[in-house]
C-alpha cells in the first residue's frame, strides 16, 4: 500500500533511482499495484565518466531524463504488502517500485528492470513495443 511521503524505487531506464509518492490519483488513502501516483523525484543515477566519454559529469546529466526535483506521473509496479488475487494466490514483493510514465501514460524509460506483477506485464510489454 502507498500512501503520501512513501519512497519508491524507480526500475525503468529514465535516470531516476528513488522517487516519493506526493499524490494518489485513485483518490483512495492507498495505492495498490496498478494505480497512477505522482512522485518527486529525489535521486538519480549518475553513469559515471567512462560511459560519459570526455564530457565528464556533464554528459551523465544530460543522458538522464529527469533530475532531481521534477515531479513526474508514474505507476506502481510492486508492493511489499501481501494482494490475494481472485485465485487465491497470494502475491508479495521485497520493495516498493514504479516506473516512471508521461500525462498520456506512455513510459519514459525505454526498459523495465527487475519483477513485474502478472497483470501489469502484459500492459507494460504492448506499452513498450
Amino acid at each position: 500500500m502507498i500512501q503520501l511521503k512513501t519512497i519508491l524505487n524507480c526500475i525503468d531506464n529514465s535516470g531516476a533511482t528513488l522517487v516519493e509518492c506526493v499524490a494518489n490519483l485513485r483518490m483512495k488513502r492507498h495505492g495498490r499495484i496498478g494505480d497512477r501516483i505522482i512522485v518527486v523525484v529525489q535521486k538519480t543515477r549518475s553513469l559515471g565518466e567512462s560511459l560519459a566519454g570526455t564530457g565528464g559529469a556533464g554528459g551523465a546529466a544530460a543522458a538522464n531524463k529527469v533530475k532531481r526535483g521534477d515531479i513526474r506521473h508514474a505507476i506502481i509496479v510492486r508492493t511489499k504488502k501481501k494482494v490475494q488475487r481472485k485465485d487465491g494466490m497470494v502475491v508479495r514483493f521485497d520493495d516498493n517500485a514504479c516506473a516512471l510514465i508521461g500525462k498520456n501514460g506512455e513510459p519514459l524509460g525505454t526498459r523495465i528492470n527487475g519483477e513485474l506483477d502478472e497483470l501489469l506485464h502484459v500492459q507494460v510489454y504492448e506499452a513498450l513495443h
